[in-house]
Formats: C-alpha cells, sequence, structure tokens
C-alpha cells in the first residue's frame, strides 16, 4: 500500500509540475468505501490524513472503528498524529442527512438547497462548521446527482448564509472519457462555474475532481483535491455495498 499510495502522490506531484502548478496545492482523497478500517489504518500510516466514503452506513461503523484504534495506536511519526479527516462524496438522500451532518468533517456532493438546509440544522454546535463543495452536473447523465451549472451560483449563495456550513467550492464526476482533450473539455466546465463564483465574490478554495484515470487532465484545469481508490488501496473487496 505504502509502494501504490507513493506512486499516486508522485503523479499528483508531475501533473501540477507539468502545468506549472505547485504540488503542495493538489491534495489526495482517498476514497475508502468498501475497505475496512485495517485499510484505512494502514493508509493513515503512510501518512494519508483523508478519507472519502459513499455509503452512510458502512462509513459511520468503519468511521467508529477507526476512531477507537486511533485513539489506541503509538503515534511514530509526527504525520501520525492528527486524526483522520472524513469526507461523504456519495449521492445525498435529504432522510440521512442527519448522521452525515453529525460525523462527518466534508460533505462533496450537495446538490440541492433543502440538503444544504438540513445539514447546517443537523450540525451540532459543538463541531466546526460542515466544509461543503456543491456537486456539479457537466454531463447531463440521467443517473447523476449535480446541480446544473447555471444553478450552481444561486445555491452557492444559499450555502455561504448558513450558519454552520463552510461553502468551499466544487466538485464533479464528469462522464468517463479516454481523449485528455475530451476530459480536460469537462473540467474546464467546472472551472468556469468556480471562477463566476470567485467573480461574484464568494469564499471558494476548492475544486474536487479527478480519479484515477482523468487526474492529470483535472489538475490542468485547476482541481485542488483528486479523488482515487483502488490506485492507493488495491482491488476493491467482492461484496454487496452497504448503502
Amino acid at each position: 500500500m505504502r509502494v501504490r499510495h507513493a506512486a499516486v502522490l508522485g503523479r499528483i506531484a508531475a501533473a501540477a509540475r507539468a502545468c506549472g502548478r505547485d504540488p503542495a496545492g493538489v491534495g489526495l482523497l482517498a476514497v475508502s468505501k468498501t475497505f475496512d478500517a485495517g485499510a484505512v489504518l494502514a493508509l493513515a500510516d503512510c501518512g494519508q490524513r483523508d478519507f472519502g466514503e459513499n455509503y452512510v452506513q458502512e462509513a459511520l461503523a468503519k468511521r467508529t472503528e477507526v476512531g477507537d484504534r486511533w485513539r489506541l495506536r503509538p503515534a511514530r511519526r509526527p504525520e501520525q498524529l492528527d486524526p483522520p479527516v472524513w469526507h461523504f462524496i456519495g449521492p445525498l438522500q435529504s432522510n440521512k442527512t442527519r448522521p452525515i451532518a453529525e460525523t462527518f468533517d466534508w460533505v462533496h456532493s450537495v446538490d440541492r438547497e433543502k440538503v444544504a438546509r438540513r445539514l447546517s440544522e443537523q450540525r451540532p454546535a459543538s463541531l466546526a462548521p460542515l466544509q461543503v463543495c456543491i456537486q456539479v452536473d457537466v454531463s447531463g447523465e440521467a443517473t447523476k446527482s449535480g446541480c446544473a451549472p447555471e444553478d450552481v451560483p444561486a445555491l452557492a449563495r444559499i450555502i455561504a448564509g448558513l450558519p454552520r456550513l463552510r461553502l468551499r467550492g466544487l466538485m464533479a464526476i464528469p462522464a468517463p472519457a479516454d481523449d485528455p482533450v475530451l476530459q480536460r473539455a469537462q473540467f474546464a466546465r467546472v472551472r468556469e462555474v468556480f471562477e463566476r463564483l470567485l467573480d461574484e465574490g464568494l469564499p471558494v478554495d476548492t475544486l474536487s475532481m479527478g480519479m484515477s484515470a482523468d487526474l492529470e487532465a483535472a489538475i490542468a484545469e485547476g482541481a485542488t483535491i483528486v479523488r482515487v481508490g483502488t490506485a492507493v488501496f488495491g482491488e476493491r473487496p467482492k461484496k454487496e455495498a452497504v448503502s
């Protein structure tokens, strides 16, 4: 796992340098869905801090186990002192916002006002504001969640005004494409929406886009977080995902 993790970090750094960016400006979000707490802790031993989950019940159980084991383990290096940061990156259902609001640090997949308001109302005052990205639908696929690009600014203004949320930026999952030109074109649409938010004075700083197959194109278009799973953890366990 350490070798795979280092290889992905190397790809990120090379992609950033290729377009004149500082590699430190691009973070890796390790997508740990279907992997167990042991895998998360093993990757944390490599210095990885940010982990992404898609399925609420699986994530809650895993987060509890990781937290319990984290508190009992000896820290051998400075980078192992800080506990994992948990990002929810899956589709958001209105009836499942409470556990997400109460346990996650980030949510990348807010796509409508109702969900944003529920997350704000259900976020405990004892916790820091929930870090939020708006999911943008740039491909128009019926199976994909996301806010239409033209509707993003209005939703962003609403989220920026909610008391227990902090608007961070945008997330996107474009349609798969093998051609780097097509990949960049889709990511460029997300970047254009992001730049519109900046022009409106909204406090955004995050573009969560790019996965194993297209992270280079995403970084070239300004990604600040790339989401990578199997390239870091290895092959996923052969089991049904828990929703």
